[in-house]
């Protein structure tokens, strides 16, 4: 540690560490801890900010089901620190699909996510709007399912059954959430980038760009609680969360720039984004010179396409470890309804959509584990919500993603358990539940462009690998999600392998 740092951390101790005093003295002598946050002169909350930042994400969740869906958490004073969080379905529709055009990032959204420039999860309005076409338009071409099927299926061939046969039978465990981030991460590159960087393989080479991915989320989840200028000293003697995200940062721009920029990439989606970028206002693409504009908008598509499969795919094989039942029912229907008995073989992205249980399985997953956990809004004018909560212009409001799967008020006393059912009606198909109610693709017009292409992609991974492998989880191996603004698992995903008869 520099010298620098160790006085940085020095300074913010002597800053923390009275108010966690205080509140430890006062939960002791309390004999509990309150669901609700304590309001303190000067230190706001503080105290319960910092002694509960360990599972900020069930801490949240505690609250709004103690306090009706919507509260306000309030930072130190002159910190700048006000924020409403809600899981209440009804502001949910209301701010991102009754009043979409009301509510924007806004500007600390801008601040906060930096790092993702001006692709289509960073802008709003026109920009937005080019985005959501141009992206879309590729989605929906006549070819572009058989080039996902074709993608998907090469590399679980050449990456993903290698590994797994090469772990198969060992006592050490493999960690199954990253095996899945590099399987995606290979994919969505192939997809967006036309090249795959072959990130799974036997050696588990290092990319710094697709670690990089895991590394940022928590550094964003951190700046919506600590002020700004707690960021710019960390920026300006390069350390901790700060010196996370610069780093990052320069691991994007290496990995993405020379694969946009200068070489001969023919990429469908990349020649879509410069035929976007050619033929936009100056105004519509904020400044950009094209090869910014490129790297921006695949950064956007490669988080998305990422981390939106992987780590729905981590949660479901954690979640059938323990629901065998559950597990038995995904491995029957792939029997009756792809005549998977006998001999594996690839399927298609329309046979996909029989694997209607499967469907259900990775629903629950999303419920309880949402990829995005939290989602940032602004309004662009001073609102009332339908709780009755008021917002003015440009105050964060934080939509928690993760709390609504959790609400008795939302889904039943049943909430916390894994029900795969629940997404199936009497008739054998697909139940649609509400976005606003299952925001985990987001809601309203900025609902997921990619939410189909995922579903067939995770269909298609965990139905090899259920066909072929015993996913059994490390002994003693704790599963908990981490703190981040990605819900990735904390500490993996360790499982032991063994083929399947």
């Amino acid at each position: 540690m520099s010298l620098f740092e160790f006085q940085y951390y020095m300074f913010v101790s002597m800053i923390m560490i009275p108010p966690l005093f205080v509140a430890w003295y006062l939960a002791h002598r309390r004999g509990k801890k309150p669901s609700e946050p304590t309001l303190w002169p000067v230190i706001g909350m503080l105290p319960a900010i910092l002694l509960n930042l360990h599972h900020a994400h069930d801490y949240v969740t505690e609250v709004l089901i103690a306090c009706g869906g919507t509260y306000r958490l309030i930072g130190p004073w002159l910190c700048n620190i006000d924020l409403l969080f809600t899981s209440d379905p009804a502001n949910i529709h209301h701010v991102l699909s009754r009043n979409f055009s009301k509510y924007a990032k806004g500007p600390e959204f801008r601040k906060i996510f930096d790092i993702i420039g001006d692709g289509i999860f960073g802008v709003d309005f026109e920009l937005w709007e080019l985005h959501r076409k141009t992206t879309m338009a590729q989605l929906k071409h006549a070819n572009f399912n058989e080039f996902l099927e074709r993608a998907v299926w090469q590399k679980v061939e050449d990456g993903l059954l290698p590994v797994l046969d090469h772990f198969c039978g060992r006592k050490e465990g493999l960690d199954l959430q990253d095996v899945f981030q590099r399987f995606a991460f290979d994919n969505i590159c192939e997809l967006v980038l036309g090249s795959d960087p072959c990130s799974l393989r036997l050696d588990f080479p290092l990319f710094p760009c697709e670690r990089a991915f895991s590394k940022v989320g928590e550094p964003l989840l951190r700046r919506h609680i600590l002020p700004e200028w707690m960021w710019k000293v960390q920026r300006w003697l390069n350390v901790g969360d700060e010196r996370v995200m610069a780093e990052a940062a320069a691991a994007f721009d290496d990995f993405i720039y020379p694969r946009v920029v200068g070489g001969g990439n023919d990429a469908d989606m990349l020649r879509a984004f410069e035929k976007m970028y050619g033929e936009s206002k100056p105004v519509a693409v904020n400044g950009l010179s094209l090869g910014e504009f490129l790297k921006d908008s695949s950064l956007s598509l490669i988080f998305a396409g990422r981390d939106t499969t992987s780590t729905c795919l981590t949660w479901l094989f954690w979640l059938l470890a323990q629901n065998p039942n559950s597990e038995r029912m995904i491995l029957e229907e792939m029997e009756a309804e792809l005549g998977l008995w006998k001999k594996w073989r690839p399927f298609t992205a329309a046979e996909s959509h029989k694997l209607v249980y499967l469907h259900g399985a990775l629903c629950e997953s999303l419920r309880l584990y949402p990829p995005l956990a939290l989602e940032h809004k602004a309004p662009v004018q001073p609102d009332i919500l339908p709780s009755g909560h008021r917002l003015a212009r440009n105050e964060k409001l934080i939509i928690s993603f993760y709390s609504v799967g959790r609400m008795e008020s939302v889904w039943g006393k049943d909430c916390l358990q894994f029900k795969p059912e629940r997404w199936i009606c009497p008739s054998g198909k697909i139940k649609h539940e509400p976005s606003y109610k299952f925001p985990a693709f987001n809601a309203g017009p900025r609902t997921c462009v990619g939410k189909d292409m995922a579903f067939i992609q995770m269909k298609m991974v965990a139905a090899a690998i259920l066909y072929g492998y015993k996913v059994r989880l490390v002994e003693g191996h704790k599963v908990s999600p981490r703190d981040s603004i990605l819900l990735h698992a904390k500490e993996g995903l360790k499982v032991l392998l063994c083929k399947r008869n």
